[in-house]
């Protein structure tokens, strides 16, 4: 495993040294405006054309020397070498000792000649079979996708953005909260005999994601609901308590899908039910292509690197601890929360791979909402507020409605934030003043479809392997995760009991006073 292992902790290299001492002389004064001022291809020269995106990184703040020497820290941290062991599947989820091949569910089988390609297209093939054959049964006219986390964030966020291209024959639903209200609330609108339940759990154990399958499944036989098995279909690797619980069909992943990294699975069987196998197909491509650019394209070109890089300099030498994400897109409403997981979720992390503690800060909070939503309720910060948070607006060329004016005055709106942000406004003072010099990054997508939607997510899951990979940090593993788990296990039954012992003062006080009548 010598090969996905950085040489050097990124703070020791002679790339990082030189980037602290440039920020200390001149990157912590650096002036956007004067940056356009003094160069008229500064677009040109900071814009990229990656598969079915477009983005302009000229809104940052970086110059020709910055963008230099975070190239030669990614060499100098062994990116290139740490790319083609992910790559060529090797075990570079060292904690869990597991590959990381969720780039293989969307590589071509003519493409790939990786052990598990066969199993993979065999399990692709079986589960968009039985997508067309549920867009094809009038009698199911609602898909209930039963989740958490990854299996949850992806396939709805994905329903949500495709919705277009999406079989208006078929209501798919999701519901990940163990709060009861969410269950309750779907199940009031569906009904037993025309409903499918998906339940997206890798081991069938996950606790949240049992607890709605079970209560699912006791208001699906107090309905009068006949045939569990036709009902209900598993997206997991434990068929034996699938079994148990009534299931008979089910769709297997492997150990080295990640759930955050899973919607290119068989857990993407509601986006299959919702687009169809050919859609699914057109996704995988569009993920494909941006895999192969990742894979090939120097990292002067290669667009998840140089988002990265840029990640890097800000959060470890700016010192900002957050990032806005701001889809002018209403179908990619959900795209803020699945970027959380994806990114927090793997880089979130204060040990290296050997389990030493980093030097330096890692992933910053991720959040945002759909313009121009967000206009009116956090921008006001963006602008004027005492913290720079770097904002990256994402806008489609090209709408699917037909509505007149409304696709102008949205476009109109993300490139005037993003050009206030950098321009500000200096000529007044006090409440009306704006400081500008703000950046952000500017995506372009054609139109939000399959490939697109694809090219997207892929852009993002490579961006986070590749700041994982310059911090030194295992992207793909989650142990903070656990933690709230374990002891959820032990407080539930003192819910019960009320006994307090053993419990800090504060958790034993409130589960007392969560308990009084």
């Amino acid at each position: 495993m010598s090969q996905a292992r950085p040489r050097l902790s990124c703070e020791r290299t002679a790339a990082w040294l030189a980037l602290q001492s440039h920020f200390d002389s001149d990157g912590q004064h650096f002036d956007l405006r004067k940056a356009f001022a003094q160069d008229a291809r500064r677009f040109d020269s900071y814009s990229i054309q990656a598969p079915h995106v477009f983005a302009d990184l000229s809104k940052n703040l970086i110059d020709a020397q910055v963008q230099a020497l975070l190239l030669r820290l990614a060499l100098e941290c062994a990116l290139p070498e740490q790319r083609a062991a992910m790559l060529a599947g090797e075990m570079i989820n060292v904690s869990e000792r597991r590959a990381v091949k969720h780039w293989l569910l969307r590589t071509p089988r003519s493409d790939t000649s990786d052990p598990d390609a066969g199993a993979v297209h065999e399990t692709l093939n079986a589960m968009l079979a039985f997508a067309e054959q549920v867009r094809g049964n009038p009698a199911i006219t609602d898909v209930v996708n039963i989740g958490i986390g990854g299996s949850d964030l992806g396939p709805q966020m994905a329903v949500q953005a495709l919705a277009e291209y999406a079989t208006p024959a078929k209501r798919l639903h999701f519901v990940a909260n163990v709060d009861g209200h969410e269950l309750q609330a779907v199940l009031s609108r569906v009904r037993p005999e025309s409903t499918l339940f998906v339940i997206a759990s890798k081991s069938f154990t996950t606790t949240e994601t049992l607890l709605n399958a079970r209560s699912a499944r006791a208001w699906f036989e107090a309905q009068g609901g006949q045939d569990i098995a036709r009902h209900f279909v598993g997206l997991t690797v434990n068929t034996s308590a699938a079994a148990a619980f009534g299931i008979t069909t089910c769709f297997g992943l492997w150990d080295w899908v990640g759930g955050r990294y899973s919607m290119w699975s068989s857990v993407g069987l509601p986006i299959a039910i919702a687009i169809g196998a050919s859609g699914f197909r057109d996704m995988l491509a569009g993920a494909h292509a941006m895999d192969t650019h990742f894979a090939t394209q120097p990292l002067e070109g290669n667009l998840p690197v140089r988002l990265a890089l840029l990640d890097v300099w800000y959060r470890n030498f700016h010192g900002f601890t957050s990032r806005c994400i701001a889809p002018y897109h209403s179908g990619l409403r959900r795209l803020p929360a699945y970027l959380q997981q994806l990114e927090m979720e793997s880089n979130g992390k204060r040990v290296d791979r050997s389990g030493k503690a980093l030097a330096v800060a890692s992933a910053p909070v991720i959040w945002g909402e759909p313009g121009t939503n967000g206009q009116h309720a956090y921008f006001q910060l963006l602008h004027q507020g005492t913290d720079t948070v770097p904002v990256e607006f994402l806008v489609a060329r090209h709408s699917s409605h037909s509505l007149p004016g409304h696709h102008e005055q949205l476009i109109a709106n993300a490139l005037a934030q993003a050009q206030a942000l950098m321009q500000g406004q200096a000529d007044v003072v006090g409440y009306k003043h704006f400081p500008g010099n703000r950046p952000s990054t500017f995506f372009i997508i054609e139109r939000l479809d399959p490939a697109s939607l694809g090219a997207l997510v892929a852009l993002q899951e490579h961006r986070t392997f590749t700041g994982g990979a310059i911090w030194g940090i295992n992207s793909f593993d989650q142990w903070g995760v656990e933690l709230g788990k374990v002891l959820a296990r032990d407080i539930v039954p003192r819910l019960q009991s009320g006994d307090g012992s053993g419990l800090d003062g504060s958790t034993a006080g409130l589960l007392e006073r969560l308990r009084q009548a």
